[in-house]
């Protein structure tokens, strides 16, 4: 049962600029042929399209006993405090503020945050940093799930 689940998905504007790219390399090749555009299409869609869908499909979910965030899975029980970030602290923490042992999840696509300290001897990334575009409700999931 999933308590909270968020799919970073990419804006549709990245997918314009997929179809986009594949229409000016298809452009580019008009002069070779019709054949060779259409190829050039299908060749610029078919290589950065699966890139674009799976950069976008990290996912957060909390079920009544983990944190999945992208490919890591982290008992709740390991879990400290949580401090939800708007933009302008977002970006402080992916930038200036950022530990390089930190785990992120991170999308510049997405403005807001939750970071969330880790406790327990073998973590050795002092926090977590979540893009998410709800952090006020995974904040509230995670305190409810502690308890």
């Amino acid at each position: 049962m999933h308590l909270y689940d968020e799919r970073l998905s990419v804006p549709a504007a990245w997918w314009f600029l997929v179809v986009l790219g594949g229409g000016l390399f298809a452009a580019l090749l008009l002069p070779l042929g019709p054949v060779a555009a259409v190829l050039g299409l299908v060749l610029v869609v078919s290589v950065f399209g699966p890139l674009v869908h799976r950069y976008g499909s990290a996912r957060i979910v909390v079920t009544p006993g983990t944190l999945v965030a992208g490919g890591r899975t982290i008992p709740v029980d390991e879990l400290g405090t949580t401090e939800i970030l708007d933009a302008g602290e977002a970006f402080e923490w992916r930038t200036r503020k950022a530990n390089a042992y930190a785990h992120l999840l991170l999308r510049s696509y997405v403005p807001t945050a939750l970071r969330v300290e880790l406790r327990g001897p073998h973590h050795t990334a002092p926090y977590l940093y979540l893009s998410t575009r709800r952090p006020m409700n995974l904040a509230t999931i995670l305190a409810f799930t502690r308890r």
